[in-house]
C-alpha cells in the first residue's frame, strides 16, 4: 500500500496536531516490521478517513471518543486521547460531563476507570 496517499497524509496531519511528534512521526519511526502494517492502518483509517472527515469538529470527534474509550474501558488509550482532547479545545469541566454521562450508560466500573485515567492527564484540579 502507498504510504503517501491523502489518507495517510491526512491522518498524519491530524496525529502531529494532537500528539505533537511522539504520536506522528516518531510512532512510525519506532515501528517494527510486524506492527508497521498496524500502524500504517491506524494513521490511513482512524486519523485520515475518520477523524479527517467534514461534518464534526475535532473537539466534537475528542468527546466521542472519550465516551467510546470510557464504555469499552480503555484507560490507556482514554489518557491519550484526554490529552488530544485538551489539544482540540475541550475543557477540563467538559470531559469530566462527558466521563459522568458516560458512566451512567457504560457503567459505574467504567466510569471509575475513565476517571482515574483521566486525573493522572489532568491533575487533581482546584482545591473544593
Amino acid at each position: 500500500m502507498d504510504r503517501k496517499d491523502e489518507s495517510f497524509e491526512t491522518g498524519m496531519a491530524v496525529r502531529r496536531d494532537m500528539f505533537g511528534a511522539a504520536g506522528a512521526e516518531q510512532r512510525l519511526a519506532a515501528a517494527t516490521d510486524f506492527n508497521l502494517p498496524f500502524e500504517e492502518l491506524v494513521t490511513r483509517y482512524c486519523f485520515g478517513d475518520a477523524w479527517g472527515r467534514p461534518g464534526l469538529d475535532r473537539k466534537t470527534r475528542s468527546l466521542l471518543t472519550l465516551a467510546i474509550l470510557t464504555a469499552l474501558s480503555k484507560p490507556n488509550q482514554l489518557k491519550i486521547h484526554v490529552r488530544g482532547a485538551l489539544v482540540n479545545g475541550a475543557t477540563r469541566e467538559e470531559i469530566r460531563e462527558v466521563l459522568l454521562h458516560s458512566a451512567i450508560y457504560a457503567g459505574i466500573p467504567a466510569g471509575v476507570e475513565a476517571f482515574t485515567a483521566a486525573a493522572e492527564v489532568l491533575g487533581p484540579g482546584e482545591p473544593r
